[in-house]
Protein backbone atom coordinates (compact mmCIF):
# COMPACT_ATOMS: atom_id res chain seq x y z
CA UNK A 1 0.00 0.00 0.00
CA UNK A 2 2.91 2.30 0.77
CA UNK A 3 4.42 1.63 -2.66
CA UNK A 4 1.11 2.41 -4.33
CA UNK A 5 0.81 5.66 -2.40
CA UNK A 6 4.33 6.62 -3.49
CA UNK A 7 3.35 6.05 -7.14
CA UNK A 8 0.33 8.29 -6.66
CA UNK A 9 2.43 10.99 -5.09
CA UNK A 10 4.94 10.82 -7.94
CA UNK A 11 2.17 11.19 -10.55
CA UNK A 12 0.82 14.24 -8.73
CA UNK A 13 4.34 15.68 -8.45
CA UNK A 14 4.77 15.22 -12.20
CA UNK A 15 1.69 17.37 -12.75
CA UNK A 16 3.11 20.01 -10.40
CA UNK A 17 6.42 19.99 -12.26
CA UNK A 18 4.65 20.50 -15.58
CA UNK A 19 2.69 23.39 -14.08
CA UNK A 20 5.81 25.00 -12.61
CA UNK A 21 7.68 24.79 -15.94
CA UNK A 22 4.80 26.21 -18.01
CA UNK A 23 5.74 29.31 -20.02
CA UNK A 24 3.32 32.19 -20.47
CA UNK A 25 0.56 30.69 -18.34
CA UNK A 26 -1.54 33.48 -16.75
CA UNK A 27 -1.07 33.66 -13.00
CA UNK A 28 -4.78 33.23 -12.29
CA UNK A 29 -4.89 30.18 -14.53
CA UNK A 30 -1.88 28.78 -12.71
CA UNK A 31 -3.67 29.19 -9.37
CA UNK A 32 -6.78 27.54 -10.81
CA UNK A 33 -4.80 24.49 -11.98
CA UNK A 34 -2.96 24.34 -8.66
CA UNK A 35 -6.30 24.10 -6.85
CA UNK A 36 -7.22 21.16 -9.05
CA UNK A 37 -3.99 19.40 -8.10
CA UNK A 38 -4.60 20.06 -4.38
CA UNK A 39 -8.09 18.62 -4.81
CA UNK A 40 -6.50 15.59 -6.45
CA UNK A 41 -4.22 15.07 -3.46
CA UNK A 42 -7.21 15.08 -1.15
CA UNK A 43 -9.05 12.55 -3.31
CA UNK A 44 -6.27 10.02 -2.71
CA UNK A 45 -7.46 9.71 0.86
CA UNK A 46 -11.07 9.17 -0.29
CA UNK A 47 -10.31 6.31 -2.69
CA UNK A 48 -11.51 8.04 -5.87
CA UNK A 49 -8.05 8.78 -7.18
CA UNK A 50 -8.13 6.91 -10.51
CA UNK A 51 -11.17 8.75 -11.86
CA UNK A 52 -10.05 12.08 -10.44
CA UNK A 53 -6.52 11.74 -11.80
CA UNK A 54 -7.73 11.12 -15.33
CA UNK A 55 -9.93 14.23 -15.28
CA UNK A 56 -7.36 16.51 -13.67
CA UNK A 57 -4.42 15.31 -15.76
CA UNK A 58 -6.41 15.79 -18.98
CA UNK A 59 -7.37 19.27 -17.87
CA UNK A 60 -3.78 20.17 -16.95
CA UNK A 61 -2.47 18.84 -20.29
CA UNK A 62 -5.11 20.86 -22.17
CA UNK A 63 -4.32 24.08 -20.31
CA UNK A 64 -0.55 23.69 -20.72
CA UNK A 65 -0.88 23.02 -24.46
CA UNK A 66 -2.68 26.31 -25.08
CA UNK A 67 -0.27 28.87 -26.61
CA UNK A 68 -1.05 31.68 -24.16
CA UNK A 69 1.75 33.95 -25.40
CA UNK A 70 3.68 32.20 -28.20
CA UNK A 71 3.34 33.74 -31.68
CA UNK A 72 4.81 33.18 -35.13
CA UNK A 73 6.52 36.07 -36.95
CA UNK A 74 4.69 37.28 -40.04
CA UNK A 75 6.28 37.41 -43.46
CA UNK A 76 5.09 40.72 -44.88
CA UNK A 77 7.03 40.65 -48.15
CA UNK A 78 4.26 41.64 -50.57
CA UNK A 79 6.13 40.37 -53.64
CA UNK A 80 6.55 36.93 -52.07
CA UNK A 81 2.90 36.78 -51.00
CA UNK A 82 1.81 37.80 -54.52
CA UNK A 83 3.98 35.08 -56.05
CA UNK A 84 2.41 32.45 -53.81
CA UNK A 85 -1.09 33.54 -54.82
CA UNK A 86 -0.11 33.53 -58.50
CA UNK A 87 1.52 30.11 -58.16
CA UNK A 88 -1.60 28.61 -56.56
CA UNK A 89 -4.40 30.44 -58.38
CA UNK A 90 -5.02 31.28 -62.01
CA UNK A 91 -7.08 34.41 -62.67
CA UNK A 92 -9.19 35.59 -59.72
CA UNK A 93 -7.36 38.93 -59.93
CA UNK A 94 -9.95 40.90 -57.93
CA UNK A 95 -9.89 38.36 -55.11
CA UNK A 96 -6.08 38.28 -55.07
CA UNK A 97 -5.99 42.09 -55.07
CA UNK A 98 -8.18 42.19 -51.95
CA UNK A 99 -5.87 39.77 -50.14
CA UNK A 100 -2.81 41.77 -51.17
CA UNK A 101 -4.47 44.94 -49.84
CA UNK A 102 -5.09 43.02 -46.61
CA UNK A 103 -1.38 42.10 -46.35
CA UNK A 104 -0.33 45.66 -47.23
CA UNK A 105 -2.34 47.08 -44.33
CA UNK A 106 -0.78 44.51 -42.00
CA UNK A 107 2.68 45.60 -43.12
CA UNK A 108 2.00 49.32 -42.70
CA UNK A 109 0.55 48.81 -39.25
CA UNK A 110 3.49 46.64 -38.28
CA UNK A 111 6.14 49.11 -39.47
CA UNK A 112 4.54 52.46 -38.64
CA UNK A 113 2.47 51.61 -35.57
CA UNK A 114 3.98 48.42 -34.13
CA UNK A 115 2.60 48.99 -30.63
CA UNK A 116 -0.95 49.76 -31.66
CA UNK A 117 -3.73 47.19 -31.58
CA UNK A 118 -4.87 46.13 -35.04
CA UNK A 119 -8.13 44.32 -35.64
CA UNK A 120 -7.89 42.56 -38.99
CA UNK A 121 -11.14 42.51 -40.98
CA UNK A 122 -12.76 39.11 -41.34
CA UNK A 123 -13.03 38.21 -45.01
CA UNK A 124 -15.89 35.96 -46.12
CA UNK A 125 -15.31 34.13 -49.39
CA UNK A 126 -18.66 33.37 -51.04
CA UNK A 127 -18.85 31.10 -54.06
CA UNK A 128 -19.98 27.83 -55.54
CA UNK A 129 -18.30 24.50 -54.84
CA UNK A 130 -14.85 24.13 -56.36
CA UNK A 131 -14.09 27.81 -56.96
CA UNK A 132 -11.05 27.81 -54.65
CA UNK A 133 -12.38 29.39 -51.46
CA UNK A 134 -10.52 27.12 -49.05
CA UNK A 135 -7.36 27.18 -51.16
CA UNK A 136 -7.09 30.95 -50.74
CA UNK A 137 -6.88 30.48 -46.97
CA UNK A 138 -4.00 28.01 -47.38
CA UNK A 139 -2.25 30.44 -49.74
CA UNK A 140 -2.60 33.32 -47.28
CA UNK A 141 -1.24 31.16 -44.45
CA UNK A 142 1.76 30.17 -46.58
CA UNK A 143 2.30 33.75 -47.70
CA UNK A 144 2.23 35.21 -44.19
CA UNK A 145 4.14 32.25 -42.71
CA UNK A 146 1.28 31.62 -40.27
CA UNK A 147 -0.13 28.31 -39.10
CA UNK A 148 -3.57 27.43 -40.45
CA UNK A 149 -6.41 26.11 -38.30
CA UNK A 150 -9.32 24.82 -40.37
CA UNK A 151 -12.65 24.33 -38.61
CA UNK A 152 -15.22 22.60 -40.86
CA UNK A 153 -18.81 23.65 -40.18
CA UNK A 154 -20.49 21.23 -42.59
CA UNK A 155 -23.09 19.28 -40.59
CA UNK A 156 -22.00 20.76 -37.25
CA UNK A 157 -24.80 19.87 -34.87
CA UNK A 158 -23.92 21.64 -31.64
CA UNK A 159 -22.24 24.81 -30.44
CA UNK A 160 -20.19 22.62 -28.09
CA UNK A 161 -18.09 21.60 -31.11
CA UNK A 162 -16.79 25.18 -31.07
CA UNK A 163 -16.98 26.10 -27.40
CA UNK A 164 -16.27 22.73 -25.79
CA UNK A 165 -18.23 21.09 -23.01
CA UNK A 166 -18.17 21.46 -19.24
CA UNK A 167 -15.79 19.21 -17.33
CA UNK A 168 -18.74 18.17 -15.18
CA UNK A 169 -20.09 16.19 -18.14
CA UNK A 170 -18.95 12.69 -19.01
CA UNK A 171 -16.56 12.62 -21.95
CA UNK A 172 -16.10 16.39 -21.93
CA UNK A 173 -13.39 17.97 -24.07
CA UNK A 174 -12.35 21.39 -25.37
CA UNK A 175 -13.92 22.78 -28.53
CA UNK A 176 -12.34 22.90 -31.97
CA UNK A 177 -11.13 26.46 -31.50
CA UNK A 178 -8.96 25.63 -28.50
CA UNK A 179 -7.91 22.31 -30.01
CA UNK A 180 -6.94 24.12 -33.18
CA UNK A 181 -4.70 26.78 -31.67
CA UNK A 182 -3.16 24.17 -29.36
CA UNK A 183 -2.23 22.00 -32.34
CA UNK A 184 -0.94 25.06 -34.20
CA UNK A 185 1.22 25.96 -31.20
CA UNK A 186 0.73 29.72 -31.63
CA UNK A 187 -1.98 32.16 -30.63
CA UNK A 188 -1.89 34.03 -33.96
CA UNK A 189 -2.74 31.43 -36.61
CA UNK A 190 -5.14 31.94 -39.49
CA UNK A 191 -8.41 30.36 -38.35
CA UNK A 192 -10.49 29.23 -41.30
CA UNK A 193 -14.20 28.90 -40.52
CA UNK A 194 -15.09 26.68 -43.47
CA UNK A 195 -18.63 26.47 -44.89
CA UNK A 196 -20.32 28.39 -42.09
CA UNK A 197 -23.65 28.20 -43.95
CA UNK A 198 -23.81 24.40 -43.71
CA UNK A 199 -24.45 23.85 -40.00
CA UNK A 200 -27.37 21.69 -38.88
CA UNK A 201 -30.61 23.67 -38.87
CA UNK A 202 -31.49 22.77 -35.27
CA UNK A 203 -28.16 24.10 -33.98
CA UNK A 204 -27.82 27.13 -36.24
CA UNK A 205 -28.93 29.73 -33.69
CA UNK A 206 -26.49 28.57 -31.00
CA UNK A 207 -23.59 28.18 -33.42
CA UNK A 208 -24.19 31.63 -34.88
CA UNK A 209 -24.10 33.01 -31.34
CA UNK A 210 -20.64 31.54 -30.79
CA UNK A 211 -19.53 32.87 -34.19
CA UNK A 212 -20.51 36.39 -33.18
CA UNK A 213 -18.31 36.05 -30.11
CA UNK A 214 -15.40 34.65 -32.14
CA UNK A 215 -15.55 37.37 -34.79
CA UNK A 216 -16.24 40.36 -32.56
CA UNK A 217 -12.99 42.18 -31.60
CA UNK A 218 -14.65 43.37 -28.40
CA UNK A 219 -15.26 39.76 -27.32
CA UNK A 220 -12.68 37.44 -28.85
CA UNK A 221 -9.86 38.79 -26.67
CA UNK A 222 -11.49 36.81 -23.85
CA UNK A 223 -13.05 33.76 -25.49
CA UNK A 224 -14.19 31.22 -22.90
CA UNK A 225 -14.17 27.55 -23.80
CA UNK A 226 -16.48 25.64 -21.44
CA UNK A 227 -13.87 22.94 -20.84
CA UNK A 228 -10.98 25.35 -20.10
CA UNK A 229 -13.29 27.72 -18.20
CA UNK A 230 -10.89 30.64 -18.47
CA UNK A 231 -10.61 33.53 -21.00
CA UNK A 232 -8.29 32.84 -23.96
CA UNK A 233 -7.12 35.76 -26.11
CA UNK A 234 -7.93 35.08 -29.80
CA UNK A 235 -7.53 38.68 -30.94
CA UNK A 236 -4.10 37.98 -32.46
CA UNK A 237 -5.51 35.38 -34.85
CA UNK A 238 -6.69 36.19 -38.36
CA UNK A 239 -10.14 34.82 -39.10
CA UNK A 240 -11.34 33.87 -42.57
CA UNK A 241 -14.70 32.33 -43.45
CA UNK A 242 -16.21 30.59 -46.47
CA UNK A 243 -19.73 29.74 -47.57
CA UNK A 244 -21.67 28.76 -50.68
CA UNK A 245 -24.31 31.43 -50.04
CA UNK A 246 -25.22 33.80 -47.23
CA UNK A 247 -28.93 32.95 -46.90
CA UNK A 248 -28.55 30.88 -43.74
CA UNK A 249 -25.99 33.08 -42.01
CA UNK A 250 -27.28 35.24 -39.16
CA UNK A 251 -27.39 39.00 -39.74
CA UNK A 252 -25.29 39.61 -36.62
CA UNK A 253 -22.57 37.38 -38.09
CA UNK A 254 -22.74 39.02 -41.54
CA UNK A 255 -22.30 42.43 -39.88
CA UNK A 256 -18.85 41.30 -38.77
CA UNK A 257 -17.76 39.95 -42.16
CA UNK A 258 -16.51 41.53 -45.37
CA UNK A 259 -18.00 39.63 -48.28
CA UNK A 260 -15.84 38.70 -51.28
CA UNK A 261 -17.61 36.99 -54.18
CA UNK A 262 -15.71 34.19 -55.87
CA UNK A 263 -16.43 34.19 -59.63
CA UNK A 264 -17.08 31.00 -61.57
CA UNK A 265 -14.32 29.79 -63.87
CA UNK A 266 -14.77 30.04 -67.62
CA UNK A 267 -13.99 27.00 -69.75
CA UNK A 268 -10.84 28.70 -71.00
CA UNK A 269 -9.66 29.36 -67.43
CA UNK A 270 -10.38 25.75 -66.46
CA UNK A 271 -8.23 24.47 -69.29
CA UNK A 272 -5.32 26.66 -68.24
CA UNK A 273 -5.73 25.59 -64.58
CA UNK A 274 -5.88 21.93 -65.62
CA UNK A 275 -2.74 22.14 -67.78
CA UNK A 276 -0.69 24.38 -65.50
CA UNK A 277 -1.73 23.33 -62.00
CA UNK A 278 -3.78 20.12 -61.81
CA UNK A 279 -2.31 17.77 -64.42
CA UNK A 280 1.40 18.22 -63.51
CA UNK A 281 0.62 17.33 -59.88
CA UNK A 282 -1.48 14.30 -60.87
CA UNK A 283 1.27 13.00 -63.16
CA UNK A 284 3.87 13.46 -60.43
CA UNK A 285 1.71 11.58 -57.91
CA UNK A 286 1.23 8.74 -60.42
CA UNK A 287 4.93 8.52 -61.25
CA UNK A 288 4.39 9.56 -64.87
CA UNK A 289 6.47 11.97 -66.94
CA UNK A 290 4.67 14.69 -68.96
CA UNK A 291 5.67 13.06 -72.24
CA UNK A 292 4.04 9.79 -71.12
CA UNK A 293 0.53 11.27 -70.92
CA UNK A 294 -0.68 13.32 -73.87
CA UNK A 295 -4.17 14.68 -74.51
CA UNK A 296 -5.04 15.99 -77.96
CA UNK A 297 -5.83 19.69 -77.80
CA UNK A 298 -9.28 19.23 -79.38
CA UNK A 299 -10.33 16.95 -76.51
CA UNK A 300 -9.90 19.49 -73.73
CA UNK A 301 -13.49 20.82 -74.05
CA UNK A 302 -14.75 17.27 -73.44
CA UNK A 303 -12.46 16.98 -70.40
CA UNK A 304 -13.68 20.32 -69.11
CA UNK A 305 -17.41 19.64 -69.53
CA UNK A 306 -18.11 15.94 -69.07
CA UNK A 307 -21.39 16.82 -67.32
CA UNK A 308 -22.15 20.25 -68.77
CA UNK A 309 -21.49 23.54 -66.95
CA UNK A 310 -19.68 23.38 -63.63
CA UNK A 311 -18.69 26.55 -61.76
CA UNK A 312 -15.62 25.02 -60.13
CA UNK A 313 -12.85 22.65 -61.11
CA UNK A 314 -13.53 19.60 -58.93
CA UNK A 315 -15.32 17.64 -61.65
CA UNK A 316 -12.49 18.43 -64.06
CA UNK A 317 -9.95 17.31 -61.47
CA UNK A 318 -11.78 14.01 -60.90
CA UNK A 319 -11.99 13.45 -64.67
CA UNK A 320 -8.25 13.96 -65.06
CA UNK A 321 -7.51 11.77 -62.03
CA UNK A 322 -9.47 8.94 -63.63
CA UNK A 323 -7.71 9.38 -66.98
CA UNK A 324 -4.29 9.33 -65.34
CA UNK A 325 -5.12 6.22 -63.31
CA UNK A 326 -6.40 4.38 -66.38
CA UNK A 327 -3.28 5.39 -68.30
CA UNK A 328 -1.01 4.12 -65.53
CA UNK A 329 -2.81 0.76 -65.54
CA UNK A 330 -2.60 0.43 -69.35
CA UNK A 331 1.12 1.20 -69.28
CA UNK A 332 1.75 -1.40 -66.59
CA UNK A 333 -0.46 -4.14 -68.07
CA UNK A 334 0.34 -3.61 -71.75
CA UNK A 335 3.90 -2.42 -71.37
CA UNK A 336 3.23 0.78 -73.34
CA UNK A 337 5.85 3.52 -72.90
CA UNK A 338 3.21 6.29 -73.07
CA UNK A 339 -0.51 6.94 -73.53
CA UNK A 340 -1.93 9.28 -76.13
CA UNK A 341 -5.61 10.20 -75.66
CA UNK A 342 -7.21 10.91 -79.04
CA UNK A 343 -10.67 11.47 -80.50
CA UNK A 344 -10.74 7.74 -81.32
CA UNK A 345 -10.01 6.38 -77.83
CA UNK A 346 -11.06 9.15 -75.43
CA UNK A 347 -14.16 7.26 -74.26
CA UNK A 348 -11.88 4.74 -72.59
CA UNK A 349 -10.47 7.47 -70.36
CA UNK A 350 -13.50 9.69 -69.70
CA UNK A 351 -16.08 8.63 -67.09
CA UNK A 352 -19.28 7.15 -68.51
CA UNK A 353 -22.30 8.77 -66.85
Amino acid sequence: MTDFKQILQKEIQDLRDKLDSAVGLPEEMKKKVNKEIISLERSVELGSYDEKYEKVSRYVETVLNIPWQKESVDNLDLAKVKKIFDDHHYGMDQVKDRFLEFVSVLKLRNTQMPDSEFRAPVLLLVGLVGTGKTTFAYSLAEGLNRELVRIPFGGMGSASHLRGSSRLLLGSEPGRVIKGISEAGVRNPIILLDEIDRVAAEARRDIMGVLVELLDPAQNNAFIDDFVDYPVDLSHAIFLATCNNTRDIATAVMDRLEKISMPSYTDKEKMVIAKKYILPKLLEDAGLKPEQFIIEEELWPKMTRPLGFDAGIRTLQRTLEGAVRKSARIMVEKGYPAVHITSQNYKIFLPQY
